[in-house]
């Protein structure tokens, strides 16, 4: 069965205005690997407004786009929208005609892609067949939980990037344990950080002398025989800050598989602790539309407190 789609006329509407050309062509060819959406644009085989654009293009309403055809993937190569409409529904910690604030749970991709069928975004969507607009604010790596954004209109979206790009306006708190004793109440921790593809095509992070200027400031908040907890606060918002900052100062983060002490995470699953023990707790920012403040939290998962709890038994 031949399942490549003919040639393709798009008309960008006011909800879809500001984006990325590429996340565009990724939204509507579904199935497609990113690396062919990158080659057909790059080839000018995608057309906007009858001339040739780059990936970064950002679309505007009423701009018209020119499709070619290509080969998309099988009907049944990704879940169908009832399967992932009956995924678990996801905690929602807050919700308005702009804004939804969900817990996500440890272990599910915010989107799909990198081996992952389906994600977060991909879940709500199929919940919310009737909603217009679902797009992510920011990131959180699969294995860490806890409060994540979604944006119901661009406004918003648009409204909370430039909180993000300007490092300001948004306060972001997370949970982490780390291995041995963190010696200090309060510590600022700098590096510059240099994000880079390993041979196997994960995406990995290092401390270079040319990486992007990173600042996370760690608060002490309980220490055990041989961890410490720290609530980790982002003075920026850069791919595994949080991890490469905790394992360059010399104390990794518990379950890390990345950057982490790997003869110990063997060990943690018999200990109780089964995944990485990083979750965004706390996030402080004014509505994007209505400037209201809004304090939100999601509660240490269950399996993390419970970690904790037996830590706390064993030093009596």
């Amino acid at each position: 069965m031949d399942n490549t789609s003919k040639v393709s006329y798009l008309t960008v509407g006011s909800e879809e205005a500001g984006q990325r050309l590429d996340n565009y062509l990724l939204k509507h060819l579904k199935g497609v690997p990113k690396s062919l959406v990158y080659r057909i644009v790059r080839s000018g085989e995608v057309r906007v407004n009858k001339g040739r654009a780059d990936v970064t293009y950002r679309i505007v309403e009423g701009d018209l786009i020119r499709v070619p055809p290509v080969r998309v993937a099988e009907p049944n190569a990704k879940p169908s929208q009832a399967t992932m409409a009956r995924g678990p529904e996801l905690p929602i910690l807050f919700e308005d005609e702009a804004l939804l604030v969900i817990d996500k749970p440890a272990g599910l991709a915010v989107h799909g892609g990198s081996g992952v069928s389906f994600g977060v975004i991909e879940q709500l969507r199929a919940q919310r067949p009737q909603a217009k607009f679902l797009e992510l604010v920011h990131r959180l790596d699969r294995e860490t939980s806890g409060i994540l954004l979604i944006a119901k209109k661009r406004s918003a979206l648009v409204a909370m990037h430039e909180m993000l790009r300007n490092d300001r306006g948004m306060d972001k708190r997370y949970l982490a344990l780390v291995q041995g004793q963190f010696p200090d109440a309060r510590r600022h921790v700098r590096f510059k950080l240099q994000k880079y593809v390993t041979a196997d095509g994960e995406r990995r992070v290092a401390v270079t002398p040319d990486g992007q200027e990173s600042h996370t400031v760690f608060n002490r908040r309980a220490r055990y025989t041989a961890a410490t907890l720290l609530e980790c606060e982002l003075k920026t918002g850069r791919t595994h800050q949080i991890r490469v900052h905790c394992a360059q100062s010399g104390f990794p983060i518990l379950g890390d598989d990345k950057y982490g002490d790997f003869a110990l995470n063997k060990r943690l699953p018999r200990e109780g602790l089964k995944r990485m023990f990083l979750h965004a707790w706390r996030l402080t920012l004014n509505h994007p539309l209505n400037n209201t403040p809004l304090k939100l939290e999601a509660p240490l998962p269950t399996e993390l407190q419970a970690y904790l709890d037996t830590l706390e038994a064993i030093d009596g």
